[in-house]
């Protein structure tokens, strides 16, 4: 079949796909008596619930696009369209369908497998490292992966419930998350539920704001577990395969910075999820997160430049900074053996600038 005819099957399939449910969803659902600590609990255990599906996000986060950051740029700031094969955390499929082509992900045995058809090339990660820090991927917008991230360090007292809702032909309660943080930008996350913990939609809200800046929702699902032959992989013989250590931007700075973020920085300690042991720190809980990124020079600079002529951009004591519906940024001057600081994430544009004054030198990188 060529690959014209492909992609035209596979867009007419996803626009069935995304019709149907929508009118599904339009029925009544039923209600549940679930309290919003009980719906919390079943969220945050649900990562070896089976399922299988089509998802689509929607972000509105319009960054700056910059050579370093990009894909965060297209990923935060556009529609990504997912089919998904759940079997637990260890076992999963990803294919991430767009109208220039499709990249999956196949994650199996330990290994990770990325599979661009377009260009017809099989990347193996076989990484030792720890994935303690990363930058996103498609596979974090899915409904369940976000919800889970986002509820991961929740407390029960800053739940509550919301009316249950219809979402891709199943009944889901809703819950909503008030982060208790007076540091953080996000006013609410809302997240529907499935009885036995799977998160279906999300959206997420900046104080002020009365729309999503990020949404996700599942528009088919399937409850039963998928099979393994729709997970595993193997490369076509006619493929360039590769090899990889897994390490993107920010884990390849984590591992080489030779910077020590503090143990609390502006008020918010290192996240407890982060074992604090890179060059990269991450601090505060939950929703409200703080992430401290120490740039060498050669990136550095090069950012500081684009990132000034940025519409919104400010130039500031502490450098220059740039605020995003829910993100907020900040890079320090650059200095040329050291490099600079980059500070962003879900916190007011203030704590980050208290961040950027009780920083140490970032210290260069290992050779």
């Amino acid at each position: 079949m060529r690959r014209g005819h492909r992609w035209a099957i596979v867009l007419t399939g996803v626009l069935i796909l995304a019709a149907l449910p929508w009118a599904v969803s339009k029925l009544p659902a039923a209600s549940t008596g679930a309290t919003a600590p009980d719906l919390l609990g079943r969220v945050q255990r649900s990562s070896s619930v089976s399922y299988s599906g089509y998802a689509e996000s929607v972000g509105s986060l319009a960054l700056p696009a910059t050579d370093q950051f990009n894909a965060i740029t297209n990923l935060l700031g556009a529609r990504t369209q997912m089919r998904v094969w759940w079997l637990s955390s260890a076992e999963w499929r990803v294919d991430t369908v767009s109208l220039t082509g499709e990249t999956d992900l196949h994650h199996s045995g330990g290994q990770t497998w990325t599979w661009n058809y377009e260009a017809n090339r099989a990347t193996l990660d076989e990484t030792s490292y720890p994935e303690n820090v990363r930058l996103p991927r498609s596979d974090d917008l899915l409904p369940s992966n976000l919800a889970r991230r986002l509820l991961s360090q929740a407390t029960p007292d800053e739940v509550q419930r919301l009316p249950s809702a219809r979402v891709a032909g199943q009944d889901a309660a809703g819950l909503r998350l008030r982060p208790k943080e007076p540091e953080s930008t996000i006013d609410r996350v809302d997240v529907w539920v499935l009885t036995s913990g799977l998160p279906v939609r999300v959206a997420v809200y900046s104080k002020g704001s009365g729309t999503a800046v990020v949404s996700t929702s599942f528009l088919q699902l399937h409850t039963s577990p998928p099979r393994s032959s729709d997970i595993d992989f193997t490369p076509p013989l006619s493929a360039r395969v590769e090899e990889s250590n897994g390490l993107d931007l920010l884990g390849f700075i984590d591992l080489l910075g030779n910077a020590q973020p503090p143990a609390t920085l502006a008020g918010l300690p290192r996240n407890a999820a982060d074992p604090g042991i890179g060059a990269v720190g991450v601090y505060g809980r939950g929703v409200t997160l703080l992430v401290a990124i120490p740039l060498p020079a050669r990136i550095a600079y090069p950012l500081q430049e684009q990132l000034e002529k940025a519409a919104g951009s400010v130039s500031t004591a502490g450098g220059v900074a740039i605020g995003v519906g829910i993100l907020n940024l900040l890079l320090g001057e650059p200095k040329p053996d050291a490099g600079a600081w980059l500070v962003t994430g879900t916190v007011t544009a203030d704590t980050l600038q208290r961040a950027m004054a009780a920083l140490p030198p970032t210290n260069g990188f290992r050779r």
